[in-house]
């Protein structure tokens, strides 16, 4: 038989070996700093002498995460709803319209991909507090919703244009009305992009400092990486309860990943494809 292990595949493997460890070495020092002591800190790569889970606690204690933990979930529930609803029936209008006004929508949409949010930071800042959202989740949830709008009405129409039409028309000669038709008929075909946008926004909510930090600053009502931040001290910081915390704070997003794992890559395959 033909030997196939060739330098080149040698090379290869050495090349997937490093980036594995890569790969790997990020999440071994979150673990290895997290279980470490004060008095252990002086070199992340370096085993801790003596590993324990009290970082854990105190993180979960002095953070208040369990709080921190349903803010952050009650958030992404509700921005999440409000974006899927908004975004498929803009998508849906978009991608079966073709007049004028529907592909200068679509246009208005990709040109919000481009611009950057902080541009109009000041100017949202104000308007919050005007309408008095400042330091409420209703706040914050219309912000996610708004801003992550574009990308989501992108994915939707780009896969709507390519969903028969047929049943739509079917469901119209039965004298089902164009809401009935989108609800009953459209939506369910959708699950796959409706998968992939929630996925990719939830990942963007959950791990946000920026935007709760300053919508939220002085309410009481915290996300776990704004909570996270009383960590970070003006002197020092406590990277250990940090990274604690951290672990934590992924347990919720790595849980409903390994149960949902089947219709994540689903999401991805046919969301994106579409």
């Amino acid at each position: 038989m033909t030997n196939r292990y060739r330098p080149g595949t040698r090379a290869l493997e050495v090349i997937m070996i490093l980036a594995g460890v890569a790969f790997v070495s990020p999440l071994y020092i979150l673990v290895n700093v997290a279980v470490k002591g004060d008095g252990d800190m002086t070199n992340p790569l370096a085993p801790a002498r003596r590993p324990s889970l009290d970082n854990f606690v105190e993180a979960w204690n002095g953070a208040h995460l369990g709080n921190a933990l349903i803010n952050t979930t009650v958030i992404v529930v509700l921005s999440l709803a409000l974006l899927v609803v908004a975004a498929s029936l803009a998508g849906y209008t978009i991608a079966r319209r073709t007049s004028l006004w529907s592909r200068a929508a679509f246009v208005a949409f990709l040109l919000g991909l481009l611009l950057p949010f902080q541009l109009a930071t000041i100017p949202l800042y104000q308007l919050m507090q005007q309408f008095g959202l400042l330091g409420t989740i209703w706040g914050l949830v219309l912000f996610y919703a708004a801003t992550l709008m574009p990308f989501s009405v992108f994915l939707y129409a780009s896969f709507i244009r390519a969903l028969p039409i047929q049943f739509e028309e079917a469901a119209e000669v039965d004298g089902a009305s164009p809401v009935r038709v989108f609800f009953s008929v459209v939506f369910p075909m959708m699950r796959a992009v409706t998968g992939t946008v929630v996925i990719l926004n939830t990942i963007n909510i959950w791990n946000d400092f920026f935007t709760p930090r300053l919508y939220l600053s002085g309410s009481g009502t915290e996300t776990v990486t704004v909570s996270l931040y009383s960590y970070v001290g003006q002197y020092g910081t406590q990277w250990n309860l940090i990274f604690g915390g951290l672990i934590i704070a992924s347990l919720p997003i790595l849980a409903a990943f390994f149960v949902l794992q089947k219709h994540v890559i689903k999401g991805f395959a046919g969301g994106l494809k579409g």
